[in-house]
């Protein structure tokens, strides 16, 4: 057990390191690291198997996380001593793999958005795909604790998630299947209603339901993707209306091309189809739901249409789609990994699968463990991207293998064991989205779940 001072216990410090010690002993605790300078003062007092450091920043100094071997470590400290930096390096060692997301770079994206919102407009934050591969409980969390209006998931099993991790927020669900009606009760979570057929059904459950189900109603306005077209709205109404088992929380759309100029126009034209179905919706109920419209990119480029609400999607995690604000945002995530073993290839030699890397010259290549089961995608092959191996590009050599891959590191400074970053602050996730003609939604959302998350803080 890894166990800090622990504070305010209005215990003498013999006693509180005497009682400690009877705590371990009976749930046959192995060995302890005190940290702090209460339990560096009583060692003595201690019959297991015990080490301390006055601080977390001496344990850190002096202990090589790689002696820790075939362990179950329990880490408990009061908050004061930053024990995250200590799960951080634990975490390193068992995944080599690993992706870091840095939340002070979320709460800095998130700080920027919001000084472009006005003062009177909600902001709904995109929490689908697991925070767009970064880890939706622990992101939900931050947010929660940072007051945001509503957050939004894909599917109820990723609303009902977070409630069980103790999200309180709204949740909207973005595609609910009727199989899942009783969870959205169960869990308080407000579902997209974006058909006649599914609304029907819809309302046929809640009608057995002690209180309405909150809604939002997805309006097409030219995306043509989910949602009620103009001619569906008079249906709509008559049947919203005659159906008090379900309460429209929202009425919203979706941009097609917010990041473009050249959709600019079409932009516009979106927007006021949407105003025109959304005042009829609102004259049929007497109501005034919330209405929203703008995504991370609407948000910069269209504050015009702000409206009730905004949705807060990929710029959260560092990403501006138009590049017109890039430089006011942090890179929030690092995939990282390490080299675990280095090579020297003779001129004609070839690498990988297919043979399809071929030394033109005497070489030494390096090979890192990640590969596409891990979301390093087999279209990186061949030098199409140079991740940076100890500070210095390295070109991809080969094809990408499932669990690892070989770089180039001809003439420079690397050894077995060193770090590579595959993307972060350089290079960054565009340059790769745009080194294989993807989009770097596609890049964050890739990075297999085998693949641990480290939250840090500064």
């Amino acid at each position: 057990m890894i166990i800090s001072d622990i504070l305010q216990s209005g215990l003498d410090e013999e006693a509180l390191c005497i009682q400690l010690n009877e705590v371990l002993e009976k749930n046959q605790i192995d060995a302890i690291i005190g940290i702090g300078p209460v339990l560096s003062r009583h060692p003595h007092l201690f019959a297991i198997k015990s080490t301390f450091y006055t601080s977390t920043e001496h344990f850190v100094q002096q202990v090589d996380v790689q002696e820790f071997r075939d362990e179950t470590i329990l880490i408990k400290g009061a908050r004061t001593f930053g024990f995250e930096r200590i799960s951080n390096l634990l975490a390193e060692k068992i995944h080599r793999t690993v992706l870091e997301i840095n939340l002070d770079a979320l709460i800095h994206n998130l700080n920027f958005y919001r000084s472009r919102i006005n003062d009177n407009v909600r902001l709904m934050v995109m929490v689908k795909a697991a925070a767009y591969g970064n880890g939706s409980a622990e992101i939900a969390s931050l947010l929660q604790f940072n007051r945001v209006d509503y957050l939004a998931v894909a599917y109820a099993d990723e609303g009902v998630e977070l409630r069980k991790h103790g999200i309180t927020v709204p949740i909207m669900v973005m595609n609910v299947a009727y199989q899942s009606f009783g969870n959205l009760v169960k869990y308080n979570l407000e579902p997209e209603v974006y058909s006649l057929a599914q609304l029907d059904r819809l309302i046929s459950f809640a009608s057995t339901e002690a209180k309405p189900i909150k809604i939002h109603v997805k309006i097409d306005s030219g995306m043509h993707r989910l949602g009620f077209e103009a001619h569906e709205i008079d249906a709509l109404t008559n049947l919203l209306c005659a159906s008090p088992v379900v309460e429209v929380a929202s009425i919203y759309s979706h941009l097609a091309g917010a990041d473009e100029d050249k959709h600019n126009e079409f932009s516009h034209t979106q927007v006021q189809r949407f105003l025109s179905m959304a005042d009829r919706i609102q004259v049929a109920l007497g109501t005034r739901p919330l209405r929203h419209i703008l995504n991370s990119a609407g948000i910069l480029r269209f504050p015009d249409y702000q409206l009730d609400m905004v949705r807060l999607g990929i710029g959260l995690y560092g990403f501006e789609a138009n590049q017109q604000a890039q430089g006011e945002l942090r890179a929030v995530s690092t995939l990282k990994t390490v080299i675990s073993q280095i090579k020297n290839i003779r001129r004609g030699e070839t690498i990988g699968y297919g043979r399809m890397g071929l030394a033109i010259h005497d070489m030494q290549i390096a090979t890192i463990a990640i590969g596409y089961a891990d979301g390093f995608s087999r279209a990186f092959s061949n030098g199409k991207i140079s991740p940076m191996a100890n500070g210095q590009p390295a070109p991809v050599i080969g094809n990408i293998c499932m669990d690892m891959c070989m770089l180039d590191v001809t003439g420079l400074d690397v050894r077995e064991g060193d770090e590579v970053i595959i993307f972060g602050e350089e290079p960054g996730i565009k340059q790769l989205a745009d080194a294989i003609g993807t989009i770097p939604y596609e890049i964050l959302t890739g990075i297999s779940s085998r693949v641990s998350r480290v939250f840090y803080t500064s």
